[in-house]
């Protein structure tokens, strides 16, 4: 077997899965036992005004996520399965994770404005240069 970058590609996903899954059973574990909610639904590293009323839906997203990922692990390791089904599991899990805790965080943050940056003398500052 000659190398080429699909192989490598191949197992830079599947090993990518392992920590992946750890990081979002670890997120799991803080939220539904420690009854750690800061990191539920973040938007811009800032939690909601109610982190406890969105943190059983954020433990779901992890919790299966983590599941699918670990099924996929074993899968592959003792079914063996071809590539194009386990790639799409894994790769499907995590996008479809990603998408759902970005919902989650803008539902949980509303639709309030954004407090614009204020300059040194107290002004809004704008993107571009007054004009002279």
């Amino acid at each position: 077997m000659a190398p080429h970058v699909s192989i490598a590609l191949t197992w830079i996903l599947f090993i990518a899965l392992f920590p992946i899954s750890f990081y979002w059973l670890r997120r799991a574990w803080r939220i539904i036992v420690r009854r750690d909610f800061s990191e539920v639904a973040l938007k811009r590293g800032e939690s909601p005004p109610n982190p406890a009323r969105f943190a059983p839906f954020s433990a779901v997203i992890n919790l299966v996520g983590a599941s699918l990922l670990i099924f996929v692990i074993l899968s592959v390791l003792l079914v063996q399965p071809d590539y194009q089904t386990w790639s799409a599991i894994a790769g499907m899990t995590i996008w479809c994770k990603i998408f759902i805790d970005f919902g989650l965080a803008r539902h949980a943050h509303g639709f309030a404005k954004r407090k614009k940056k204020t300059g040194p003398e107290g002004e809004a500052e704008s993107s571009r240069d007054p004009l002279p």
